[in-house]
């Protein structure tokens, strides 16, 4: 049976936000990695957790695996309409409906709901998949957001002193093609990519980066970033941050030179459930620890993990998981605690890591 069609006004999500700044965020629930034609019981649980706030942070469908000659096949998308199918069954899920209904929903793509595994800007239908993006979002035909390279976006919620900046980045419209490993290369690592030197290639585009600046020069006490791709993480080999490490290290750099207090990260993709901190090292210069917290995915089974991370804190787990932000505000950042969690979908506790505001900031001398 087809699923059916969507329309902005069976939506709620993104276009209410604007209106909501003063709303105070104390919990937030983020996942990825969605299949759209399974069962996502996930929702029920995430329903449970009561957030404030849904982030949908990549991979909210899997556009690119579609029937081909009586076949299911992973092959970027034929045409736009196989990626409005996609978004139709995902949007028709029941738990997803309810969800829409009891807190609003921000999101950004990866690569399968974009249209292509692995894609960058030279996937021909980005133009495209980026209207059907704010179609299934809920923007107005008229939003300016529309016209911009890519789905990255920004609110703000609460007060001053508890005032939390979420801001989804885009990491896939403006993303040159990345460097393949030969096959001697490849020893060690699980996935296809290295690390690039040539420092012309960009992640963001010149456009996003000088847009993220603008937003971190905004005043705020926490800030969540989504990246649909894992920041610290890379020895695995697959998709990065650390596949340009130049554009990771600009990152890095913006944070420190705009004097952002508060950053982390949040992330999809690798079908895993871990927390990430990046501390600096002589190749690689932070402003205090970075930390990724990476939930993904939410309708997946529990599979073997062989992704080396050195850099990683606390279990790895490998089952359908989403995760949770919690903000346990104190009078003083040296008594806020952001507590992220990932739980299973029966509940289960998967893994939690608490860090204190106060060390999202640099040291003091």
């Amino acid at each position: 049976m087809r699923a059916p069609t969507f329309t902005l006004a069976c939506l709620t999500l993104a276009v209410p936000l604007l209106a909501q700044p003063a709303r105070e965020m104390n919990l937030i629930a983020f996942g990825s990695c969605a299949r759209e034609r399974q069962p996502q019981p996930i929702w029920t649980e995430i329903l449970a957790t009561k957030p404030d706030l849904f982030l949908f942070i990549g991979d909210n469908n899997y556009a690119d695996f579609w029937l081909k000659d009586g076949k299911m096949v992973m092959e970027p998308i034929p045409n736009i309409e196989r990626l409005k199918e996609a978004y139709e069954a995902q949007v028709a899920q029941p738990g997803y409906r309810r969800a829409q209904r009891e807190f609003p929903i921000l999101a950004t793509w990866d690569d399968h709901d974009f249209g292509a595994n692995d894609g960058g800007k030279d996937f021909k239908f980005r133009e495209e998949s980026k209207q059907v993006f704010f179609d299934v979002y809920g923007f107005p035909p008229d939003a300016p957001i529309r016209t911009q390279p890519g789905v990255y976006q920004e609110r703000k919620f609460g007060p001053e002193g508890r005032r939390v900046q979420v801001i989804l980045l885009d990491t896939r419209f403006n993303r040159d093609p990345l460097d393949r490993a030969t096959k001697e290369q490849r020893v060690g690592r699980a996935g296809p990519y290295i690390p690039s030197t040539d420092t012309s290639k960009t992640l963001l585009g010149d456009e996003q980066w000088r847009w993220l600046e603008t937003q971190l020069n905004e005043p705020a006490d926490i800030r969540v970033i989504a990246s649909s791709i894992q920041v610290i993480a890379d020895e695995h080999g697959h998709e990065s941050w650390g596949n340009l490490p130049h554009e990771r290290q600009r990152l890095y750099n913006l944070i420190a030179s705009t004097n952002a207090h508060g950053v982390f990260f949040i992330s999809g993709d690798r079908h895993l459930t871990e927390a990430t901190v990046e501390r600096g090292s002589q190749e690689i210069t932070v402003p205090y620890p970075i930390w990724d917290f990476t939930s993904s995915g939410m309708t997946q089974v529990a599979s073997v993990i062989r992704d080396p991370n050195s850099k990683r804190v606390g279990p790895v787990r490998r089952e359908t998981t989403f995760g949770t932000l919690r903000f346990a505000w104190g009078p003083t950042p040296e008594t806020t605690q952001i507590e992220f969690t990932a739980l299973g979908d029966q509940g289960q506790m998967l893994t939690r890591q608490s860090v204190f505001l106060s060390d999202l900031r640099p040291a003091t001398k």
